[in-house]
């Protein structure tokens, strides 16, 4: 039996690039790329179906696993599920290089192909390795630049500081966002480019351009020195508040084998849940042109639809607030984290209670067009997740309103956000890119560029 195709989403096209960026983009295209086809799960090369627990293992220990989870959420709509989630205990690199000229900071970037990339190509870090790739558990070649993030003096250090990824999808993962400034020269290898950071933030309402590692070490970046403008709450309530909401019952979770979730069934070619929503398990083989490793199986994360990711931005006495969600996912390291407004798949809550559907989804949903200051579909990351793209909005409403009633969501300055991007795992990495994007359409403080 073949194996299903793996199109790339209806509608979904790389958005070209203008001027000399995207002549350097179809340069690289030529040399660098991946090609990627769906392969039965007993295919996978170097992976195995662990006899005991079903789980899907790499037979090194290395890169991840694949392995069941069970979640109570107590006074939740949906008070227990099971689910497959990835195991990726190694805390990998992301390193973003930037130097000034003349005067204007620039980030080294790479023109990055992954598997799970709907669109191609897209600007990634300087580096952007797991440990098994850096310690080349892979066999392949050494990563480029990786000697600027092994111990840089505290004076070069931008930004360091370990960040989780996608709590619903991965558990407890994090890794070291890293920026750090240099003087030196430095040789740009073929793939790699100096751009304006300016320019960069700008690319994230061009479409799917910058790459999800990218926007999250994008939004380490601190936001430069200036008045702050009065905030509706001070941080230390913004503290005191989330610090609460973690004191509240947690999901409480527990490993159990793959082959026993209740709900979910095993097909040659995937793990799916039994009603067709949330996501499949599926292994693809990948060749690559321009990377480490030239061809290579894996397990990989495939949605089911694609999600909707959103602020509500409004003003007080002038100063831009953004509307944050403290919320709880199964692979959190710390209970909740601020998320976006509202960040969910809208089709997952069919066929659920009422009070499951994620309070603002249809606010946001039926903004009118006036109201939408960003609107782009963008991919999430391309290494373990295949064709996972969310619809990222910032919508504006008119004053504080009433939206802090519920008690999980509080309105906090971006200046705020990024003072809590010094310390780890209290942004979200979808709340992390809404950040990012919100500096590209404003100056770094939320004022008008």
């Amino acid at each position: 039996m073949s194996a299903p195709a793996l199109p790339r989403p209806a509608h979904h096209t790389a958005p070209a690039l203008p001027g000399d960026l995207g002549r350097w983009f179809a340069e690289t295209r030529e040399r660098t790329y991946t090609r990627t086809r769906r392969i039965p799960l007993d295919a996978l090369e170097g992976w195995h179906t662990d006899a005991r627990t079903g789980d899907l293992v790499h037979d090194r220990g290395a890169f991840f696993s694949v392995e069941g989870l069970a979640v109570t959420a107590p006074g939740g709509p949906v008070p227990h599920w099971t689910q497959p989630i990835l195991n990726q205990p190694e805390t990998g690199v992301l390193g973003l290089l930037v130097k000034d000229f003349g005067g204007r900071p620039h980030a080294l970037v790479q023109a990055k192909p992954e598997p799970g990339n709907a669109g191609g190509l897209q600007l990634a870090p300087t580096v952007q390795a797991t440990r098994s790739n850096f310690t080349r558990a892979h066999g392949g070649r050494t990563v480029p630049y990786l000697r600027h993030f092994r111990s840089p003096p505290s004076r070069r250090l931008v930004a360091d500081v370990r960040q989780s990824e996608q709590g619903a999808w991965f558990y407890r993962k994090s890794n070291r966002n890293m920026i750090v400034r240099t003087t030196e020269d430095v040789d740009v290898l073929p793939g790699h480019r100096w751009i304006p950071l300016r320019r960069i933030h700008g690319l994230l309402a061009a479409g799917d351009v910058v790459n999800m590692d990218a926007r999250s070490v994008l939004a380490c970046l601190p936001p430069p020195p200036g008045p702050a403008g009065r905030a509706l709450h001070s941080g230390r309530d913004i503290l005191r508040w989330l610090t609460g909401v973690r004191s509240r019952p947690a999901l409480r979770t527990r490993p159990v084998p793959l082959r026993d979730l209740a709900g979910w069934h095993r097909t040659e070619h995937a793990v799916s849940h039994d009603d067709g929503r949330f996501f499949d398990i599926v292994a693809v083989e990948v060749r690559a042109g321009g990377r480490e490793v030239r061809r290579w199986t894996q397990p990989m994360l495939r949605p089911c639809g694609t999600g909707v990711v959103a602020f509500l931005l409004t003003r007080v006495d002038g100063v831009p607030h953004v509307l944050v969600h403290a919320a709880a996912e199964p692979g959190s390291v710390d209970v909740a984290e601020l998320t976006a407004t509202v960040c969910c798949t809208p089709e997952n809550y069919d066929g659920l209670p009422p009070a499951a559907r994620p309070r603002f989804l249809d606010e946001i949903l039926d903004a009118p067009p006036g109201r939408v200051l960003f609107d782009a579909l963008l991919s999430e990351e391309g290494g373990r997740f295949h064709h996972a793209l969310n619809r990222y909005l910032i919508v504006a409403v008119d004053g504080p309103g009433t939206y802090e009633s519920g008690g999980d969501h509080r309105w906090v300055t971006p200046r705020q956000l990024g003072a809590l991007l010094r310390h780890s795992h209290y942004v979200t990495v979808q709340a992390r890119t809404l950040l990012a994007c919100l500096r590209g359409l404003t100056g770094p403080d939320g004022s008008p560029a």
